[in-house]
């Protein structure tokens, strides 16, 4: 394998590694100087497999890395952009699966069922297991699970089902363990399903303060939820939960919190989608060709840029042509949100976020 590897790597400078422009601990004034010239850079570099990082041995390599035998030259495994942490090395992928970390809120869907738990695909290496034990019952009771659960397990969630999430643990070889002992997390109904790449990269689902958050949409529309999953499983639907939320709240002026986790009834694992209006559909699509916008253009996909993408959205400009009930071949309409409107919307939302 060395000998492609070693054919590839002939770069003029060699005392210094390809940086991304991250953050670093220098020890020495010379290395201070060395790396501001490299961090003058506006643009990430893209690292290719096989291209010398560096054979400086003060480096130590991490991931996406590989050392040559006999020397100390660091060589890239992956085509990524170069992040330093201290001393180490490591490339970031342009396209990799999805890491499970504990606490990630995650979109999957049910690959399938086993005898006390079911087989979840979250984009991961592995797929995540969900535990029978680590869902809510209907009506919220709590109670150790028995052979009658067990039997009626494809009662809850079977094959083809959808569901968010939240990562309990992960195990030594890196599957992940979820739950969904929680309000927010269950079954997904009366929505679109969207996929793009996980953390890491332009054009992707980052880590942010809120993941679930719903919007009061435009042209009576209602009330809109959106679910970001950390693993790049996108999910807009119409908000559904107005009986849990009024139970909640009446648990709340009783003084009796533990009665808002037995609002949970058998609607959670219903397979029947409400009734939509075509305002809430006409916005639910708004909002997938915001966040499909973004992907393409290479931007993040977070709370404050589909926010932003959205509103932009509902900002006609010049080039737009009035909505009709027939749609003329090579017109862009202000509903449609790709090609060149699109670039226009993603534009109009990062100048409004700089703001």
């Amino acid at each position: 394998m060395t000998f492609s590897i070693q054919a590839l790597a002939a770069p003029s400078r060699t005392n210094e590694p390809r940086s991304t422009g991250s953050d670093i601990s220098v020890d020495s004034d010379e290395e201070l100087q060395a790396v501001s010239s490299v961090k003058r850079k506006k643009h990430a570099a893209v690292i290719t497999p096989g291209e010398l990082v560096t054979d400086d041995p003060q480096w130590m390599r991490g991931h996406g890395t590989a050392a040559t035998p006999g020397s100390t030259a660091i060589l890239a495994t992956v085509a990524g952009t170069l992040l330093r942490t201290n001393k180490l090395l490591s490339i970031q992928p342009l396209r990799a699966r999805y890491t499970p970390e504990i606490g990630d809120l995650v979109v999957g869907r049910i690959v399938s069922v086993e005898t006390k738990r079911w087989k979840v695909d979250v984009s991961a290496p592995l797929l995540a297991h969900l535990p029978l034990s680590a869902i809510n019952l209907p009506g919220g009771i709590l109670r150790k699970r028995t052979s009658t659960d067990e039997l009626a397990i494809r009662t809850f969630f079977s094959e083809g089902d959808l569901l968010v999430a939240e990562v309990q643990s992960v195990y030594q070889d890196g599957a992940a363990s979820l739950h969904t002992r929680s309000l927010r997390y269950g079954k997904l109904r009366n929505g679109v399903f969207i996929r793009v790449s996980g953390t890491g990269g332009g054009g992707s689902v980052v880590r942010a303060r809120r993941q679930v958050w719903t919007i009061n949409t435009a042209n009576g529309g209602g009330d809109v939820d959106v679910v970001l999953g950390v693993n790049g499983y996108i999910w807009i639907c119409k908000h559904s939960r107005g009986e849990l939320v009024a139970s909640s709240e009446e648990a709340k002026k009783m003084n009796e919190i533990t009665r808002m986790e037995e609002a949970v009834s058998e609607s959670m694992y219903s397979n029947r989608n409400d009734e939509i209006p075509p305002q809430t559909r006409r916005e639910i699509a708004r909002l997938t060709g915001c966040v499909k916008a973004l992907v393409e253009n290479g931007i993040r996909v977070d709370e404050e840029m589909v926010m932003a993408a959205y509103h932009a959205s509902l900002e006609p400009d010049g080039d737009d042509v009035p909505m009709t009930m027939d749609y003329d071949e090579g017109h862009e309409t202000h509903e449609y949100l790709g090609g060149s409107r699109g670039s226009r919307v993603v534009a109009a939302a990062v100048e409004a976020t700089k703001g």
